[in-house]
């Protein structure tokens, strides 16, 4: 039932319209991606901070602790089991065109975004009130809403908790229960610290293990180095149903590598203007560059490090439309019951490194070696603060709901996401990436309409910036003014921060 409603959801408009909204926001930005790419570095460490914002750095941190998880490793073995090595281009794809999305979701998310109880809130829930307005846009935010507490708070959470348990086991040999219950305590002791206590312990983290990861990646990668430029041409050939042996499975390629590269880099699903809002920037335009720029970090570095490190080794397998193996190469973990399990997994990545540094021939299950341990201890790391990204994405949707009254439930909402944590850490990996994928795609499909909707406020955004970026000679001095009768609704831009501008400039005088 769950699989049946995975592929309503995930149906080729919902495909094809994601990679469509990207082309066209990429057209009408004028190919932002390459003209502001040095810009994007920049404004990631030149941020504003304050007592009730987060710097640019501590958002993207925060958004690449949601980005940066199980799919830049278990998603992109599964990938290419269900599409073949085609997929990670399709998956290059989404990333590219991706950031068009992500910049549109995350200004609009500064654009809109409200003080509340001494913290910045934003997301889709609050453009889509405030940018549509009246009765059909809170109808259509308190939709979204519900459905993000839904999806982060009990759907998503239980896959990254499902690869902690699947690649711990496999490494120490511990029991998933015994792994379910460290995982909810850990969890439970830093999601009570709110967003500041989120933020600090992602920028503290999420960089350190992601440049650990590609570094060893790279390593690999060099040890294999003359057969690099096959496996790039063997990606960009089966992309295009160039290469005969993976022809037949083109369709699914495409959708796979689109579902992986959305549900990895999050680009347009609208999980990553939570934390965009929650940034002291000031220009929305910022914020979104910023943004842009953490699609590529996770897709771009992340995935493509681990890609190559599973095919150059060849330690995946690939599957054919009716489900029987249209390539074996003999990878497998073992299922509940002991059985053989071909399916893309943390296995694949885990074998791979093994296979490089620990002078194994050929893949054994019963081999344990550094790259069982790496990954292990990578993923934990990487799913944990995806988590606790989870959470506060869950939070801001509840308190948008709750506004300021029954404040007691984000505590039911702190119980649901950890007995999610604990679910997905003794249940199936194929039911608990099913669960994610639905939720997933209904955040997907409720946020691209809205930024279809929206986009021209995020599009006019960035031009100012461009505006005061060449006429100040730095994006540094630029200062979001905008016309009170152009946006009514963005009451922090055409009321609170001019108001603590003047007060600035008052002290300074």
């Amino acid at each position: 039932m769950i699989d049946m409603i995975k592929e309503i959801i995930w149906s080729p408009l919902l495909v094809y319209g994601l990679l469509i909204c990207g082309i066209y926001f990429t057209l009408r930005m004028r190919l932002f991606q390459l003209r502001h790419f040095k810009e994007m570095i920049r404004l990631m460490f030149q941020g504003e901070e304050s007592p009730i914002g987060v710097s640019s750095f501590q958002a993207l941190a925060v958004s690449l602790a949601g980005r940066v998880g199980t799919g830049n490793i278990v998603g992109v073995a599964t990938a290419i089991y269900v599409g073949g090595p085609g997929a990670i281009f399709w998956m290059w794809a989404t990333a590219f065109l991706g950031a068009g999305s992500a910049f549109i979701e995350s200004t609009l998310a500064q654009i809109y975004k409200k003080e509340d109880n001494g913290e910045y809130r934003g997301g889709p829930a609050y453009y889509i009130e405030q940018g549509i307005k009246g009765r059909v846009g809170k109808i259509y935010a308190l939709i979204f809403a519900l459905i993000t507490i839904i999806a982060t708070g009990f759907l998503l959470p239980s896959i990254q908790s499902n690869a902690i348990s699947e690649s711990v086991s496999n490494a120490f040999q511990i029991s998933p229960w015994i792994i379910a219950l460290i995982t909810a305590i850990v969890v439970g002791l830093v999601i009570f610290g709110g967003i500041q206590a989120i933020a600090n312990f992602a920028s503290a983290v999420v960089p350190i293990m992601a440049i650990i990861y590609i570094i060893v990646a790279v390593i690999v990668v060099l040890m294999n180095a003359s057969l690099v430029p096959d496996m790039l041409l063997l990606i960009i050939k089966s992309a295009f149903g160039q290469e005969a042996t993976f022809g037949g499975i083109l369709g699914a390629m495409i959708q796979i590598g689109v579902m992986r590269g959305i549900y990895s880099n999050e680009a347009g699903q609208g999980t990553g203007p939570h934390a965009a809002g929650a940034a002291e920037v000031s220009h929305p335009a910022k914020q979104g560059l910023v943004q842009s720029f953490s699609v590529y970090v996770d897709t771009l570095f992340v995935c493509t490090a681990t890609a190559l490190m599973i095919l150059i080794t060849g330690q995946y397998n690939v599957k054919d439309e009716d489900g029987s193996l249209l390539i074996d190469n003999g990878v497998y973990s073992l299922g509940a019951n002991g059985e053989k399990v071909y399916e893309g997994s943390v296995t694949y990545t885990q074998a791979a490194l093994d296979l490089t540094l620990s002078n194994q021939s050929q893949f054994d299950i019963n081999f344990v070696g550094f790259g069982s341990y790496f990954i292990a201890i990578i993923l934990t790391f990487f799913a944990f603060t995806t988590i606790l990204a989870y959470y506060y994405i869950a939070e801001t949707n509840l308190v948008y709901i709750l506004k300021g009254k029954h404040l007691w439930l984000k505590y039911a909402l702190k119980f649901l996401l950890i007995s999610s944590v604990i679910f997905g850490a003794v249940k199936s990996a194929q039911l608990a990436w099913s669960i994610g994928d639905i939720g997933v795609g209904l955040m997907a499909w409720a946020n691209m309409i809205a930024i279809v909707i929206l986009h021209k406020k995020a599009i006019e955004a960035l031009r100012d910036y461009e505006r005061q970026k060449a006429a100040k000679g730095s994006g540094k001095y630029a200062i979001y003014q905008p016309d009170k009768k152009d946006l009514p609704n963005a009451t922090f831009w055409t009321e609170h921060y001019p108001n603590r501008l003047k007060e600035a400039k008052i002290k300074q005088d």
